[in-house]
């Protein structure tokens, strides 16, 4: 595999340790630009693992690895943050900080990202708010917002530095079917802008509505599945 502009991952004969213990191996993956993988695979089995090596959380040491243009492998600690600016993370958790408002949430990132002027970060902050359909909602408190209102806040985070690609760890683990459904439709709208989304999960039902490819991690391996038809 070798990376070229279209494509925004690529691993090639990687092992992912946690501490001393294999997790995953030979693994080879390669993304393209504005494509939508999910990542499945049983709790444990490797698949968050995998993402903290795409964001720089794990160190790559065996193979081959490119994430959005930072080759994995020279990854130094100082440059971890070039490479995240790149990237857009969602958690299961959605990580919000719970005593400011959401509008402070956001701008809480653009400052520590490097971003200065209060009017350019207002208006990226109403542009993100807007494209996860909360407009309007930058004055209230996380606990105020319902569950899915936090996660697409947590989304229009990860939307800020217009990134390249989203990483999202179960990002639909603690929300009910219906605003799971509307969770997914976003992402899924998201990756049609040209931005690449890998979405780990352990939850098939609601998957089969977008015609999209899949990998599996299984017995320490990453399986290539091809559509969601062959799931």
């Amino acid at each position: 595999m070798t990376e070229g502009t279209s494509t925004i991952v690529t691993l090639h004969g990687v092992q992912i340790l946690q501490g001393e213990n294999i997790v995953l191996q030979d693994v080879d993956l390669e993304v393209r630009r504005g494509e939508f993988i999910y990542l499945i695979g049983r709790t444990g089995t490797g698949k968050s693992s995998l993402l903290r090596v795409l964001y720089g959380d794990l160190p790559l040491t065996t193979g081959e690895g490119h994430c959005c243009g930072q080759d994995l492998r020279k990854l130094t600690r100082g440059q971890v943050p070039y490479l995240r600016r790149k990237l857009g993370i969602v958690f299961q958790d959605f990580q919000l900080l719970t005593d400011r408002s959401v509008q402070e949430n956001l701008l809480f990132v653009l400052k520590a990202t490097g971003w200065r002027e209060r009017a350019q970060m207002d208006a990226r902050i109403a542009e993100v708010m807007e494209k996860v359909g909360l407009t309007n909602k930058g004055y209230k408190m996380p606990h105020e917002l319902s569950g899915g209102e936090q996660q697409r806040v947590s989304i229009a985070r990860a939307l800020l530095n217009d990134p390249e690609l989203i990483l999202a760890d179960e990002p639909t683990g603690n929300l009910d079917p219906e605003t799971t459904e509307g969770i997914l439709e976003l992402l899924f709208d998201i990756s049609r802008s040209g931005r690449s989304v890998i979405l780990a999960t352990h939850d098939y039902t609601h998957m089969r509505k977008f015609n999209t490819r899949v990998v599996r991690c299984e017995s320490g391996k990453l399986l290539e599945l091809g559509p969601i038809g062959a799931v």
